[in-house]
């Protein structure tokens, strides 16, 4: 990889980190939970496929920057498929489906 694509890549890198501890410094303490955001962010998308610009929607309406699909996509969350759309995973619908330990006996 030639140097300069090594530094706008080790740039993207930093500009995630940046994007992120943005985003925990100005979380709001009565926001909820990261993981019950998630599981609302994947309870509302469903199994339809999203554009891009759809899917950072939805991010953002659940409190996640939009870069943060690129992460999901790394951890098998998430795929874009030969449509462009972005779809969960198999994982991912799965693990929405799976009811907390405490909803189960409270």
């Amino acid at each position: 990889m030639p140097q300069r694509d090594r530094v706008a890549a080790a740039l993207r890198q930093i500009s995630a980190g940046f994007a992120a501890l943005a985003d925990a410094v100005s979380a709001d303490p009565a926001e909820p939970p990261e993981e019950a955001r998630q599981r609302a962010l994947i309870s509302e998308w469903g199994e339809r496929g999203l554009t891009r610009a759809e899917a950072s929607a939805l991010f953002r309406k659940h409190g996640f920057s939009p870069q943060a699909a690129g992460g999901w996509v790394r951890g098998d969350w998430l795929e874009v498929r030969g449509d462009g759309r972005r779809y969960l995973t198999e994982r991912s619908l799965r693990w929405v489906e799976q009811e907390e330990p405490d909803e189960r006996h409270g």
